[in-house]
């Protein structure tokens, strides 16, 4: 019974959430455009099958992804299994002694943003567009390797309890520089990368991990150190698809500068 009414309660959100796409979709065609809307019957099923799908995610969020993020986070920073096997557990715990941590956010980081649909469809876009210079399986694997250090950072900063707005000044600023030295045909693209990392898988693992990072780290307020996590998900991306490009740059400037060499 509590799982019809949960699911009651999430279709009806869903429900208030879509209303107002389909008023402006269909407005727009009805009213400006003043065309009828070609295949209905199948634009309606499309619509159902949104509907569907974003009730049953976050049926899936509340019993599923969020518990398990705050779990493993609670888990990894238990002092009992960090200091596993000694007699007493010292009264303070430092950063370095988080290792585990890191290493599972990292990991969650690159595997979640792999997984991500919205950077798949980027990704076969760019390189349709690019005409096959840029990859699909380069440019996913460059943001996942952003949001994986990314969150590597965060959840430092959450361990440390450093101020957030000092790691997001010092990210933009090296976003700037990369930007006038960074090809131009990839710092567009590169911008959007960062926007679509913070989507439907990848978000609510990282915001149940900080939280969860948050909640179980004495001292941490969940509400002033548990969030802010995301940002680095999403600035990250940014500096580590510029320097992909940046790399790939100068990878081909030294190829040339080689063949140019042998041919003398």
């Amino acid at each position: 019974m509590t799982f019809l009414l949960s699911l009651v309660h999430s279709l009806m959100a869903t429900l208030t959430d879509v209303l107002p796409i389909t008023i402006v979709i269909f407005g727009f065609q009805l009213l400006v455009i003043r065309k009828s809307i070609p295949h209905l019957k199948k634009v309606m099923f499309g619509f159902f099958y949104v509907l569907i799908g974003l009730v049953l995610f976050l049926q899936g969020l509340e019993q599923a992804l969020f518990p398990l993020g705050k779990l493993m986070a609670a888990q990894l920073t238990d002092p009992a299994f960090i200091y596993a096997g000694l007699a007493t557990i010292p009264d303070v715990l430092r950063w370095q002694d988080y290792m585990w941590v890191y290493i599972f956010s990292a990991a969650i980081g690159f595997a979640t943003t792999i997984a991500e649909p919205s950077l798949y469809a980027v990704a076969i876009k760019a390189e349709e567009v690019s005409g096959g210079t840029i990859s699909v399986w380069g440019l996913r694997i460059a943001v996942a390797i952003g949001v994986a250090i990314g969150l590597v950072l965060g959840t430092f900063r959450i361990i440390t309890g450093t101020p957030l707005h000092y790691y997001i000044m010092a990210g933009y600023i090296v976003v700037i520089i990369q930007t006038f030295y960074a090809p131009k045909v990839i710092i567009a693209l590169a911008y959007d990368s960062g926007g679509v990392t913070t989507s439907t898988v990848t978000v609510p693992l990282v915001a149940a991990l900080g939280l969860g990072l948050a909640s179980t780290i004495p001292g941490r307020s969940p509400l002033l150190d548990g969030f802010g996590l995301i940002a680095f998900a999403s600035l990250f991306p940014i500096i580590s698809v510029m320097a992909y490009a940046q790399l790939t740059e100068w990878r081909e400037k030294r190829q040339k500068y080689t063949n140019n060499k042998e041919h003398e």
